[in-house]
């Protein structure tokens, strides 16, 4: 195998880990968070989400491991932020996607 194929089959192996990491309804509210906050703490975070300080850790250490989400120490408090802006262009073109499929399956719905 090629130093070129081997990267490839690498990256492949990433994009899937990171897309499996972001499979989960919580962990993309927890990168809507972060976006309009910038950065949050693990109490808040969970106070927004309505789960508990236990499980936001939980979803954040999976982030972390994959270089979605990062930290800074302010004090005692650790703070946590996206790690990489294009993480957020690519949330934000499926999220595009997905909006207007729902919007066309509406119409296709509004002329039966």
């Amino acid at each position: 195998m090629t130093d070129k194929n081997h990267l490839e089959k690498r990256i492949f192996e990433l994009h899937a880990t990171v897309c499996k990491i972001l499979s989960h309804p919580k962990r993309l509210e927890i990168i809507d968070l972060l976006r309009a906050e910038k950065e949050m703490g693990v109490s808040e975070m969970a106070e927004k989400l309505g789960i508990t300080k236990a499980n936001v850790s939980q979803h954040l250490s999976l982030m972390r491991q994959q270089n979605i989400v990062k930290t800074r120490r302010d004090g005692v408090a650790i703070l946590y932020s996206i790690a990489n802006p294009k993480i957020l262009v690519a949330y934000d073109a499926l999220r595009k996607a997905l909006k207007e499929q729902l919007e066309a399956d509406g119409k296709l719905l509004e002329k039966f």
